[in-house]
C-alpha cells in the first residue's frame, strides 16, 4: 500500500515523490526486532550485478527474443535493473517482460539477504502494495458485472453510516479517488520510520473496520466528486464492501476469482501472517543504526489496500488476462479504464493507472510498503506486459532514483531506441505506507 506523492501528509510533500504518479515461508524470526546494522554494506557484495545468466532457468532462457534488436533490448533492460542496484537505490531488483503470453525477459539484480549476500532470485516473491488495489477493484467489477451492484450506488446503502458523507458517496468515487475521504495513514501509527514502528506497531493487527475507523479521526479532504486524491480508505472500504456481499473475505474472493484461475502460484493475499512464504529478497530500511530489516510486518495494516504478495511473472500474468478481457465484461473493463476529469487523477482510471509511453498507452498499478515497491504495467491490447519490484534502500537522491527506474520501464516497454519518459507520468520507485501512490 502506498500513499500519494500528491498529496501532503500533514501539510507537507515529500521531494523525492514529486515527479512520480500516485503510486511498492519467511526467513524467520528476526532475532531481536531493533534496527541493527549489518556487516556488509550495500553493494559491497561481487552479487551487485545482473544474473541473468545464472538465474534465468532454460525456458527462460529459450524464451528470449532472438533477433539482434531484441537481444539489444534485454541487454538493455539488464543494465537498466543493474541501475537501480548498483547506487544503493535498492538493495535488489526484478523484473520480468512478457510478450503474446510468453514471458521473454526476466532477471534480478543485487541480493536477497545482506548479511549473507545471497543473490536475488528472479521467481522471488516480495509485498506489492497498492498494487493490490487493481486486484481488488477487479474483483469489485466482477460482482459489477453480475449485477450485484452498480458503480453508482451510495455507500450509505451498502455500509450504513461508515464514514461521513457516505450518503452522497458512490462505489464509483471510492475506486477512482473521488470520495474525499481521509486517508488512515496520515495517521502518526503508520510513520514507520518511527523507532516504535520499527520494534512494535509493524506486528500491529488491525481489521478493515479499524482502519476505516482511523480515517473517521480526520475530516474529509473535499466533498465527494468534487476533486481527487488518492486515499488508502477507499480500497478499504471497497474490501468491506466484497465482503459484504459475497458473506467471504476479500482475500478468499480475490483468489477465487483471479489468482486461482490464472494459476497464479507465487500470489497470495495475506491475513495477518508477517511471512512472505518462498524464495523472496529481504527489505529493509535506512537507519542512523544501519539497515533496518523490515520484510515481517502484519500486512493487515494495508489490508484490501495494499496487503498482497506476488512476483513479476505472476504480474505480468494478471494484467495481461486483466487487459487481453479474460477477467471483466468489456463494458466494465471499459469503465475501469475511464480516468477521472479531476486534477491528479486524469490519469486514474477504477484501480487502474494510466501510463503514456512513445510506444502506446500502458495501464496498471505501481504500489509501495515497507522496504519494497512494485510496478505492474500492460498493454491496452493485453500483448506486452512488464512487472519490476525493488527492494528500496537509499533514495536519498530521488530525482536520481526516480530516473533509473524510468530507464529500466522504459526500456523493458519501449526498448533501446525509446526516449526516456516523462518523468511525471511513470510511478516512481519510493515506496511508503503513509504516502500511496506508488
Amino acid at each position: 500500500m502506498t500513499a500519494d506523492p500528491t498529496v501532503p501528509r500533514r501539510g507537507r510533500r515529500r521531494p523525492a515523490l514529486r515527479a512520480a504518479l500516485t503510486i511498492a515461508a519467511g526467513a524467520g524470526l528476526l532475532a531481536t526486532l531493533a534496527p541493527a546494522a549489518v556487516a556488509r554494506p550495500v553493494g559491497s557484495s561481487s552479487a551487485s550485478g545482473c544474473h541473468g545468466a545464472v538465474h534465468l532457468t532454460a525456458a527462460d532462457r529459450a524464451d528470449r527474443t532472438d533477433s539482434a534488436e531484441g537481444r539489444a533490448d534485454w541487454a538493455a533492460a539488464d543494465a537498466a535493473l543493474a541501475g537501480l542496484t548498483g547506487p544503493g537505490y535498492g538493495t535488489s531488483a526484478l523484473g520480468a517482460v512478457r510478450e503474446n503470453g510468453r514471458l521473454v525477459w526476466r532477471n534480478a539484480t543485487g541480493v536477497a539477504d545482506l548479511g549473507t549476500g545471497r543473490p536475488a532470485d528472479p521467481d522471488g516473491r516480495f509485498r506489492i502494495g497498492s498494487t493490490t488495489k487493481t486486484f481488488v477493484a477487479t474483483t469489485l467489477l466482477q460482482l459489477v458485472g453480475e449485477r450485484r451492484l452498480d458503480l453508482d450506488d451510495r455507500l450509505e446503502c451498502l455500509l450504513p453510516g461508515v464514514v461521513p458523507n457516505s450518503t452522497a458517496i458512490t462505489v464509483r468515487q471510492l475506486l477512482n479517488h473521488t470520495s474525499g475521504i481521509a486517508n488512515y495513514t496520515q495517521d502518526p501509527a503508520f510513520e514507520f520510520t518511527d523507532q516504535d514502528w520499527l520494534t512494535d506497531r509493524r506486528f500491529q493487527p488491525y481489521s478493515l473496520q479499524a482502519l476505516v475507523d482511523i480515517a473517521d479521526r480526520y475530516p474529509p479532504a473535499f466533498p465527494p466528486g468534487r476533486d481527487w486524491g488518492y486515499s488508502n480508505t477507499n480500497f478499504v472500504l471497497i474490501g468491506m464492501i466484497i465482503e459484504k456481499l459475497t458473506g467471504h473475505s476479500w482475500q478468499e474472493e480475490v483468489t477465487r476469482r483471479i489468482i486461482r484461475p490464472l494459476h497464479l502460484t507465487g500470489t497470495s493475499m495475506p491475513g495477518n501472517s508477517p511471512f512472505i512464504p518462498g524464495p523472496h529478497a529481504h527489505g529493509y530500511l535506512k537507519t542512523d543504526a544501519g539497515p533496518a530489516d523490515v520484510t515481517l510486518l502484519d500486512p493487515s495494516m494495508a489490508g484490501s489496500a495494499g496487503a498482497g504478495i506476488s512476483t513479476t511473472a505472476d504480474l505480468t500474468t494478471f494484467v495481461g488476462a486483466l487487459l487481453g478481457g479474460r477477467l471483466l465484461p468489456p463494458a466494465e473493463l471499459a469503465e475501469m479504464q475511464r480516468t477521472s476529469p479531476n486534477g491528479g487523477g486524469r490519469s486514474y482510471g477504477l484501480g487502474l493507472q494510466r501510463v503514456d509511453t512513445p510506444c502506446g498507452t500502458f495501464w496498471g498499478h505501481a504500489g509501495g510498503i515497507p522496504g519494497y515497491s512494485t510496478l505492474m504495467l500492460g498493454s491496452a491490447d493485453g500483448k506486452r506486459q512488464f512487472a519490476a519490484s525493488l527492494t528500496v534502500y537509499d533514495v536519498g537522491d530521488g530525482t536520481a532514483a526516480n530516473a533509473a527506474w524510468n530507464r529500466l520501464t522504459a526500456t523493458a516497454l519501449c526498448g533501446t531506441q525509446a526516449p526516456a519518459l516523462d518523468p511525471s507520468a511513470v510511478p516512481g520507485p519510493v515506496p511508503d505506507l503513509a504516502r500511496p501512490g506508488s
